[in-house]
């Protein structure tokens, strides 16, 4: 049995935004005892990440951490359509993951005990994100 459902996301701008209760809600309503939920991000400058979910400092750190790595405004890129934070969205992105595949067991995701599904929105303005949830399985 394969079962899509479509997710759309509002963000507030850049930062992580958690999904697990979404992704769960999906896999809850699609009867999958198991098999694999493929999570899908349709966008070129956001991304889904498997982060903590027991302390918010970890996820503040990971964006301090990417902000040194790819800063907003670097003289190295050309791409700036959208503004200065339009290239460095899109390494970021590239950088983690667009899609993220996890077990399904007993009805429900197989997470670690500290693990959440974050969609992470690297534009520093808000925008609705797409997100699509395959589930293959019996």
């Amino acid at each position: 049995m394969i079962v899509q459902q479509q997710l759309t996301i509002t963000t507030r701008g850049r930062g992580t935004y958690e999904i697990t209760g979404d992704v769960a809600q999906a896999v809850r309503a699609s009867g999958l005892k198991t098999g694999l939920c493929h999570i899908f991000v349709h966008h070129t400058s956001a991304s889904l990440i498997l982060c903590e979910n027991a302390d918010i400092k970890v996820r503040h750190d990971l964006e301090a951490f990417m902000a040194r790595l790819v800063p907003d405004g670097d003289a190295l890129f050309d791409h700036t359509q959208e503004g200065p934070d339009d290239m460095p969205a899109h390494v970021r992105a590239i950088l983690t993951k667009m899609d993220l595949s996890l077990p399904v067991s007993e009805g429900r995701c197989v997470l670690g005990t500290w693990q959440g599904i974050y969609l992470y929105e690297h534009r520093t303005h808000g925008h609705r994100r797409r997100i699509t949830v395959t589930l293959d399985g019996e």
